[in-house]
């Protein structure tokens, strides 16, 4: 039986990132069996705040360092590969002059990634694997074309709603394609033809020994949500939901944890909902706290949107650890998100961008304590069986293995 890769280089565009947790669970996965892991950040730290996981991470890193001291180590990549680099280089720029700001930071990505090519060729990893379709895995397609080593990458959400940076190349030079979701597989079949790479479906699961299961004592007046202030996660229509209730005189109480771009304009909505006392915005959070909220809230709400440049959330991990703690989850149809909830079994469904529906599943909630508690066992039984970290990068170490096992049959 062919082993699977023992060393296993992960490219991202930021390392570490408040939302996106999931990486450093898959990462922690892979290490607990054995594979020694190294994480090639494109970007230097630049988040104020980072979860405790992620910083034990940090040691694994190998990471930009300015321009100056990247500029001896470039060169020296570059006249050692000079036709490997000017091919990648041929090939990024005939596939994205259309696109010169996604053409100038993918420029930057590989001077970067030349740059540090010396310390990854001391690591010597059997595969690469990138998260994202957009940079990371432009990056870890020239590493492999260089290296001479198997890449894959896992494809999201925006990186293939609104992007196309090299899709049908990558998806034709990658060794595996990973994506999180059904849906996501039929979106890029557009870009794929019979030389295209292996499109395989694993999920970013949770890890579920941080997630007890508790389905009594909550507040039975919570509500909670956890994303990034963005335009896909439809925080304003939660707002707007949240005001038709309080003119309904239902009494709640909710917290939405997170930041990003929104937050001026979702704090401007709240006050003139009048939610100024009923809806706290506390910001980014330690992990720690979010599972305390999770554990705590009735109903978790994330009410997803397609926004109008189409783009849309892939599957959310905040949802699967509200469903594996026990919390009564309404979602929304967008995307990949009845592949995690089914309607009336383990969470509520509503339309996207529904306001009225969504303020009526949360009534209908807050209003029948047995069908929270239905709904929340239900969703726990669907994230063991389905969505558990440990199992899914399980599958993705057996993906790599089996790629490596068709090469050497």
């Amino acid at each position: 039986m062919i082993p699977a890769p023992q060393r296993v280089l992960y490219v991202v565009s930021l390392f570490p990132c408040w939302s996106e947790t999931f990486i450093v669970r898959e990462i922690e996965q892979l290490i607990a069996r054995g594979v020694e892991v190294r994480i090639l950040s494109l970007r230097p730290p630049s988040e104020a705040f980072v979860q405790a996981r992620a910083a034990a991470l940090m040691p694994r890193v190998i990471g930009p360092r300015g321009w100056l001291r990247e500029a001896l180590p470039a060169l020296g990549s570059v006249l050692r590969h000079p036709l490997g680099t000017l091919a990648v280089l041929a090939h990024l720029v005939r596939g994205m002059w259309r696109q010169p700001l996604p053409l100038a930071k993918s420029l930057v990505g590989l001077w970067r990634t030349l740059a540090l090519l010396p310390e990854v060729r001391r690591f010597d990893p059997q595969w690469i694997h990138a998260h994202w379709a957009t940079y990371p895995s432009t990056a870890a397609w020239m590493l492999g074309r260089l290296m001479l080593r198997p890449f894959s990458f896992t494809a999201h959400a925006h990186d293939i709603f609104v992007e196309d940076q090299l899709l049908a190349r990558k998806l034709a030079s990658a060794r595996l394609a990973v994506t999180i979701s059904r849906f996501n597989v039929r979106h890029l079949a557009r870009w794929r033809d019979e030389n295209a790479a292996p499109l395989e479906v694993v999920h970013c699961g949770v890890d579920l020994s941080e997630l007890p299961l508790r389905l009594d004592d909550r507040a039975p007046q919570a509500l909670g949500t956890v994303g990034r202030l963005d335009p896909i996660k439809g925080f304003p229509v939660l707002i707007e939901a949240l005001r038709r209730l309080r003119e309904q005189g239902i009494a709640f109480e909710c917290e939405l944890i997170g930041e990003g771009p929104q937050r001026a304009a979702l704090e401007a909505q709240r006050r003139e909902a009048g939610l100024d006392t009923s809806l706290a915005m506390p910001g980014a959070q330690p992990q720690e706290r979010v599972r305390e909220m999770l554990s705590r809230v009735a109903i978790f709400v994330m009410p997803s949107v397609l926004t109008p440049e189409g783009n849309q959330d892939g599957i959310p991990v905040a949802l699967m650890e509200a469903m594996a703690s026990g919390a009564a989850v309404i979602g929304t149809t967008v995307s990949g998100l009845p592949e995690l909830i089914t309607h009336e079994v383990d969470g509520l469904l509503v339309p996207p961008d529904n306001a009225g529906a969504l303020a009526e599943a949360i009534a209908r909630l807050l209003g029948d304590p047995a069908l929270r508690r239905r709904l929340g066992e239900a969703a726990r039984r669907r994230i063991e069986r389905e969505f558990d970290a440990g199992i899914e990068a399980g599958r993705l170490l057996d993906h790599f293995r089996a790629v490596l096992a068709q090469e050497h049959a």
